[in-house]
């Protein structure tokens, strides 16, 4: 008899869902597409890193050659080539070859020339041998030729040349004329390289005595040891496993920082999930306390409510892996493969599919919408079944005080883990921070409704509709907190960026103007740099008061670090383009200053006042820290003079140009390229601070605008769960709504009623998105930004922002109650209160 009963029951709630479902197509639809969007974005984010890191590990690849590791220069002065000789006889070394790498131009097309031992490379990287056309001369003569240049098929393309062509590269700042001889079939496609004869590009390019790197076969079971003895200062062992390491790490904090972000549109989807579905087993409370008396047990109600969520968890994270890859493409094909930062040059990146990467953002989905079910399901549960029967709003007297404690030690717990480091340079205590602080901003929602509403509810109007409001929201603070959890998820999240991108902008915009305070600024675009006689030239321009020549070069301090920028340059006391955050004091005598960055000092634990070492030679002491926005991977400033006697390379790459009182930028601008020299014309550019500042800017809201559409779409969805939520509400109250009826309420006066409640359900919910959003923004300010990207900034509040947000929170759960409320009060009020009788 008793399992014949529960067999009935087990029926009845088979029934149940399925009547549920029919009834409520849209709301089932609405969270299976919240979902869908979570999982979409998140798993397009993941495609798209993963494709540009895979194209950026190819070209490296392609470029380093199948050699087991390389001795490479820790800069682009390159060491002395007396070390080939060391390295190819050292122990372990089966076969060794040197290599020369220059940045080149050819017109306006850049590229990668490389100087090989044609003889050596066969050995060690045979992939970056070159193959002569037919019918130019023989192989041998053609390899050896000082002017024979061979091209890869991108390059071929790009240059519009084909074997037998003449080509004028521009590089070291040398213009040098060369004969495509054949092509590079070891070369990837996309990968826009040149190969010639290593003594001929040391003797044209003016590098006689230097080498790039030395390509290296080990033996079979030698290990580097051998190598490690011998380097010297300038020169460091890079293996494949380091150049992956340090090409990831170059754009790792940009591509976690955008995935986590990717998610919160999945967070808040959870939230709409776990609204609508309390919602529903609100609406279904009496029907599941029948089921339970029948004999079903507690475990029975939450594992039918789990498979509701299981069910739409499968389909919105379905749905949301096709749309992904839909997304991807799109985004690869308009913003490339570095979703608009700039950390990854060239448009070569092609889009792949990631198994693992769809496995685990499909179990995301699916544990999400399981989540957000299983947990009203169980409150629903522990109620009482004689209780239940009696009440279908909130199981809780509403005079009873809601408990807060698990509120408050969720974002104490919180604020605890914002105090905790980095972890592999990932700030992954800040995002653990982030979600404990919004877990408990979400869960502390009953206590903040009640709390604000408590002052209106004891000082009664005049105005019958905003009264009847008032008590409800303050009588069942549980279904408000429900109404509102996706939208003050989702709103919190969207201040906290708001407040984050404009303090970064701000923060930006604000150096720019301190450190662009010359009238021009002149580059060379690659292929070299100005040599003394060319800066003379330049600084003897009539209308030219002051010329400042510079020179960047990358620096690599650690093979599985990016290289921190080396900027030669005349510092003078209290440079105002250095903007110091800190300053030595006295200096040792004879001690050679250089000013580091704020990144700099972060990622190599260097202070002020501290004695380093650079590969260039000498000790430096630290005289300041400068604050810059430019070089997350560090830069180091050294004086012009010491870096010319420690290098002796006297080129320039960069100009500040101070003009003189009256004279003509533009006219002036002209005369500084035609000075330049023949071989650099076609790469110098000139621009004026003003246009340096907006580049700047629109490069960096470029990096920001996929983050915008992250936190547009999370709100959108946030708003649509407040949609779904007051509706479903409104439709679950008719028989109260019948009842107010027949005590006299118009049918207006409930309109406007339900219009009051949704307007202070946005407030209170724009009160707590905005309080919690600000709470979560110093942590992305002031912790997850210096842990990912190395630098700090002041915080700032974007006012009209923050606003506009709440005003349209309101206006749009006014409407939406409007809506729900013309929909539920179709019946008449005879119809409404008939399962009461």
């Amino acid at each position: 008899m008793a399992d014949a009963t529960i067999a009935q029951a087990r029926l009845a709630l088979r029934w149940l869902i399925i009547g549920e479902w029919r009834a409520h197509p849209v709301r089932l639809a609405l969270t299976a597409v919240a979902i869908a969007i979570g999982v979409a974005l998140g798993f397009a984010v993941h495609l798209v890193n993963g494709s540009a890191l895979g194209a950026f590990d190819e070209a490296l690849k392609t470029v380093n050659g199948t050699a087991d590791l390389r001795v490479r220069a820790t800069s682009p002065l390159g060491f002395d080539e007396a070390l080939y000789p060391r390295v190819a006889t050292a122990t372990g070394v089966a076969d060794a070859s040197p290599v020369l790498v220059l940045p080149a131009r050819a017109g306006k097309v850049r590229l990668r020339l490389i100087g090989l031992d044609v003889i050596r490379a066969a050995q060690v990287t045979p992939s970056l041998i070159g193959f002569p056309a037919r019918g130019l001369d023989s192989a041998a003569d053609t390899a050896f030729a000082d002017d024979a240049l061979f091209l890869s098929a991108t390059a071929m393309r790009t240059l519009k040349v084909k074997a037998g062509d003449k080509v004028n590269l521009v590089a070291g700042g040398e213009v040098v004329t060369f004969r495509v001889a054949g092509g590079l079939p070891g070369i990837a496609e996309g990968q826009v390289i040149g190969v010639i004869d290593i003594a001929a590009a040391q003797w044209r390019f003016g590098r006689l005595g230097k080498l790039d790197r030395i390509d290296i076969k080990l033996a079979k079971g030698a290990s580097d040891a051998g190598l490690r003895a011998i380097l010297p200062e300038d020169a460091v062992i890079d293996t494949d496993s380091s150049a992956g390491t340090r090409s990831d790490a170059l754009s790792r904090a940009y591509r976690v920082n955008l995935e986590m972000l990717a998610l919160v549109a999945l967070l808040t989807g959870g939230f709409l999930v776990f609204s609508a579905q309390s919602l529903s087993v609100a609406r279904r409370l009496r029907a599941f306390a029948l089921v339970r008396t029948l004999g079903l047990p507690r475990s029975g109600i939450v594992a039918t409510v789990a498979l509701e969520g299981l069910a739409i968890g499968l389909i919105g994270a379905l749905l949301g892996l096709l749309l992904g890859y839909a997304l991807a493409w799109g985004a690869v094909a308009s913003l490339g493969g570095d979703l608009g930062a700039g950390y990854f040059s060239g448009g070569n990146v092609r889009l792949g599919f990631s198994p693992g990467g769809a496995t685990g953002f499909f179990g995301l989905g699916v544990l999400t919408a399981v989540l957000g079910s299983v947990v009203p399901a169980r409150l629903a549960a522990q109620a009482a079944p004689a209780v239940a029967l009696r009440n279908a709003g909130d199981v809780v007297d509403p005079r009873a005080p809601v408990n807060w404690a698990l509120a408050a030690g969720l974002i104490v717990a919180g604020g605890a883990m914002a105090t905790l480091p980095a972890i592999g340079g990932l700030p992954l205590f800040g995002f653990g921070s982030m979600a404990l602080i919004l877990a408990g901003g979400i869960a502390g929602m009953p206590w903040l409704a009640r709390a604000l509403l408590a002052p209106l509810a004891r000082q009664p109007g005049r105005w019958v509709p905003m009264d009847l409001a008032i008590r409800h929201l303050h009588g069942a603070p549980g279904q408000a907190a429900t109404a509102l959890c996706g939208i003050v998820a989702s709103t919190a999240l969207m201040i906290a960026m708001a407040v984050m991108v404009t303090s970064f902008r701000g923060a930006v915009d604000a150096w720019l103007g301190e450190v662009l305070s010359a009238d021009l600024y002149l580059r060379v675009d690659g292929a070299g740099g100005f040599d003394r006689a060319a800066q003379g030239r330049l600084a003897a321009t009539p209308g030219v008061a002051r010329i400042a020549f510079s020179r960047q070069i990358p620096l690599t301090l650690a093979p599985d670090r990016p290289p921190v920028w080396l900027i030669a340059r005349p510092v003078l006391a209290d440079d105002p383009t250095l903007v110091l955050i800190e300053k030595a004091g006295r200096l040792p005598n004879r001690a050679i200053p250089v000013w580091i960055s704020e990144p700099a000092a972060r990622l190599y634990g260097w202070r002020v006042g501290q004695t380093i070492s650079l590969p260039i030679g000498g000790r430096f002491v630290v005289a300041g820290m400068w604050r810059d926005y430019a070089r997350q991977q560090g830069a180091v400033v050294i004086r012009d003079h010491d870096y010319d006697r420690l290098t002796g390379d006297t080129s320039r790459g960069e100009a500040a140009i101070t003009l003189a009182p009256g004279a003509n930028g533009e006219r002036v601008g002209k005369a500084l390229i035609a000075r330049a020299p023949d071989a650099l014309r076609g790469a110098v550019e000139l621009a004026a601070p003003g246009t340096l500042r907006r580049f700047a800017l629109t490069l960096f809201d470029r990096s920001f605008a996929v983050t915008y559409l992250l936190e547009a779409v999370a709100i959108l969805v946030g708003l649509a769960g407040v949609a779904a939520t007051m509706s479903a509400q409104t439709i679950a109250r008719a028989r109260e709504f019948g009842m107010l009826r027949h005590i006299g309420v118009s049918r207006w006066q409930i309109v406007a009623m339900l219009a009051s409640e949704g307007a202070l359900l946005g407030l209170v919910g724009a009160a707590a998105g905005i309080a919690l959003g600000g709470v979560l923004a110093q942590v992305l300010v002031h912790v997850i930004n210096p842990q990912s990207f190395n630098w700090t900034m002041d915080t700032l509040v974007p006012w009209p922002t923050i606003v506009a947000i709440a005003v349209a929170l309101v206006v749009a759960a006014a409407g939406t109650g409007v809506l729900a409320g013309r929909q539920a009060l179709g019946s008449d009020a005879v119809r409404m209160v008939r399962e009461d009788w």
